[in-house]
């Protein structure tokens, strides 16, 4: 295939995030993000990484996703990059949810399409933006393919036990009630790099995935398929993140329904938007967290203590699926940036061969690489998610295959 160049395009429901990637090497030849689209004061940013020039900016409105992707177009094509190069093989589209239908990555075309739109009352937030995304880069390119890779496929591996919730099986089947996991991309690209960095092939390695963002989810890896994660039906399940709080009781709904007079839409905002760590001490950064607890604010400790007593809880039992443990790897936003959560999650764990160097810790960089003890029994590692350059393998392989 002489092609080379894939254009990976994650939109949601007001903005576009883009790459253009060319998969001879794995390099970036351009990136950018459109926001706010739908707003007189739309707004977007485009790096042309290929030519070594400066990000340009451009403000004004953008009316519509169909808008968006044709200003992309138009910047992509000053740099000599438009969307009709011949050397454009594919698209591909980051698509949240493909329930149980959709285990690996997919070439898209109009049955596709009716099950992503089908799979919307369960992922109402995502999927829309996802579809009009897909049909908006089908129209500027009817004749290339589009591949859809979905953030649930890594999950799918997950045994029935761990897929299951412990409710009548007539009614989850009826309305689809399952654990589906989210954040697969990145579960996906870190377990097989964390295997790469310990010098394994992923079919011999067990790995803990602490995708650690403003969403967080945990994922226990065994020979790199997934067989249990902490995000459910929805991303609400699982740990406490930045709004959104994780575990809670079922009956917290119910009492909030009948003492609190709430309605399901105040508390559906209430559990996904005013929760975690907002919730708690009225920040989402982990830095202004951080800052807090050195100026000695009680509230931001605790809102720190919390979250990280639910993350030793998933590194726990995680531990005990997978019987057998040789990597931790944290990632995203907080997992490769914040050193006082890697070090806080597995103090104390010394036991299970769990321990963190606080030089190695301390280290910045953008590079894979081990936090833990030289000879420390299970290694720590801290890996750079990149879900576009897995959208964008996951995309070219397929299309070569084809």
């Amino acid at each position: 295939m002489s092609a080379s160049r894939v254009l990976v395009l994650n939109s949601g429901s007001s903005s576009v995030k883009y790459q253009l990637l060319d998969m001879r090497d794995s390099s970036r030849l351009a990136a950018g993000l459109v926001e706010r689209i739908g707003e007189q004061s739309s707004r977007l940013k485009h790096t042309p990484l290929a030519t070594g020039g400066g990000p340009r900016e451009w403000t004004g409105p953008i009316a519509d996703h169909d808008a968006a992707l044709k200003a992309v177009a138009e910047e992509l094509s000053k740099d000599g990059l438009g969307l009709d190069s011949p050397e454009l093989v594919a698209i591909g589209h980051r698509v949240v949810h493909g329930g149980k239908t959709f285990t690996e990555p997919t070439v898209i075309d109009e049955t596709v399409l009716a099950e992503i739109e089908r799979l919307i009352p369960v992922a109402p937030l995502h999927n829309p933006a996802n579809l009009t995304g897909i049909r908006t880069a089908r129209a500027l390119r009817p004749d290339l393919p589009q591949v859809a890779v979905f953030d649930t496929a890594f999950h799918t591996t997950m045994p029935e036990s761990a897929a299951r919730y412990a409710i009548d099986v007539e009614t989850a089947d009826a309305h689809r009630i399952r654990r589906y996991g989210f954040h697969g991309t990145s579960h996906a690209y870190v377990s097989r790099a964390t295997a790469k960095l310990l010098g394994k092939a992923p079919e011999d390695v067990n790995v803990i995935v602490l995708h650690l963002g403003n969403g967080a989810s945990a994922s226990a890896v065994r020979g790199g398929r997934c067989v249990d994660t902490s995000m459910g039906l929805t991303p609400l399940e699982g740990l406490v993140m930045g709004t959104r709080s994780g575990d809670t009781d079922p009956a917290v709904i119910f009492h909030l329904a009948r003492v609190g007079k709430m309605s399901i839409d105040e508390i559906d905002t209430l559990l996904n938007k005013k929760s975690g760590l907002v919730g708690l001490c009225g920040d989402n950064d982990m830095r202004e967290i951080r800052r807090r607890i050195d100026e000695g604010d009680e509230q931001a400790e605790l809102a720190f203590d919390i979250y990280i007593h639910r993350l030793k809880k998933y590194i726990g039992a995680y531990y005990a699926v997978l019987g057998t443990v040789d990597a931790i790897a944290f990632t995203a936003g907080v997992g490769e940036n914040a050193a006082p959560v890697r070090e806080a999650a597995v103090a104390g764990l010394e036991t299970l061969g769990l321990a963190v160097d606080r030089d190695r810790n301390a280290v910045r960089s953008d590079e894979p690489r081990l936090i833990s003890p030289a000879d420390a029994r299970v290694k720590v590692a801290v890996v750079p998610t990149d879900e576009e350059l897995e959208i964008a393998t996951q995309t070219y392989a397929l299309v070569a295959r084809h």
